[in-house]
């Protein structure tokens, strides 16, 4: 009897034990999630806008996986986040948005930043905050080469050419200062233009000059026309800055962070996205 009821007693216990920790491992694992999550710092991106950010099949040059994907995302873009996170602190995600996305992804709290290729127009200055810059680009439009606009040295060499950019950027607006041009609708990305522009849907479209020499370096069918008359624009036009949500923290800490990134050393991360590009399609 007395041997029954130690082993009950034993028994009761164990399962005590085994109850107690099983629960303090849910607890403590339950208290590691939100830690875990504010280690890491999501950055927003379309990963399709060569050189500044586009998709590949494995880690090499340095790519970063996209969350919820078995892609990667390399790109000088990419290489700017490396850093920031870095210096944050914080472990790198990349979550691979849509363009138009990329503002409400932002606001919804589903992304910290937006390092994308991103103009701070005035028009987005209302919506988000912005870093200090970290590129600065001229305009230039991408053609065919040994085409009709191959030797073109003005934006008015356009005239009657039907010419696009990508949605919901200046890039569009500004085809309005060719005269006499036939602006064709807008395109969701800058991959759906090459293929526009290789089949000849379209002669051109706008587009800043990293992506050009990106382009006709990715297929020898292209060729980046860069003018004496160029497309007017404003300095926050032409300058990629780092998105953040209105008054984040983040905001000084980046551009404590940019600050301490040479022109030298950003002029080499650009060439090495360029040289590193995956072949256009």
């Amino acid at each position: 009897m007395r041997k029954k009821l130690s082993l009950l007693i034993a028994m009761s216990l164990s399962a005590i034990m085994l109850f107690t920790g099983c629960a303090s491992k849910g607890n403590s694992e339950g208290s590691k999630s939100p830690a875990a999550k504010a280690e890491t710092f999501k950055v927003g991106l379309e990963a399709g806008y060569a050189p500044f950010n586009w998709t590949q099949m494995d880690a090499s040059n340095g790519a970063v996986k996209i969350e919820g994907s078995s892609e990667y995302a390399g790109g000088y873009d990419v290489e700017i986040a490396k850093k920031i996170a870095e210096g944050l602190g914080k472990q790198l995600v990349i979550v691979k948005t849509e363009w138009d996305g990329l503002v409400p992804a932002l606001a919804s709290g589903k992304i910290d930043a937006i390092i994308a290729g991103m103009s701070p127009t005035a028009e987005r200055k209302e919506a988000i905050d912005f870093s200090d810059n970290y590129y600065k680009s001229d305009l230039v439009m991408v053609v065919k080469k040994g085409g009709k606009y191959d030797g073109a040295t003005s934006i008015q060499d356009f005239k009657g050419a039907k010419v696009t950019a990508q949605l919901n950027t200046f890039h569009y607006s500004v085809i309005d200062q060719i005269k006499g041009v036939n602006k064709q609708p807008a395109m969701d990305n800058f991959p759906a233009m090459r293929v526009a522009l290789e089949s000849g849907m379209i002669d051109g479209y706008v587009s800043e000059r990293p992506e050009g020499v990106s382009a006709s370096a990715a297929n020898d069918k292209f060729k980046m026309a860069e003018f004496k008359e160029k497309f007017t624009t404003s300095d926050d036009d032409t300058a990629i800055a780092v998105g953040v949500a209105k008054g984040s923290e983040l905001t000084a800490k980046i551009n404590k962070i940019l600050s301490d990134v040479s022109e030298q050393d950003r002029t080499s991360i650009m060439d090495a996205a360029i040289k590193n590009q995956p072949a256009a399609k």
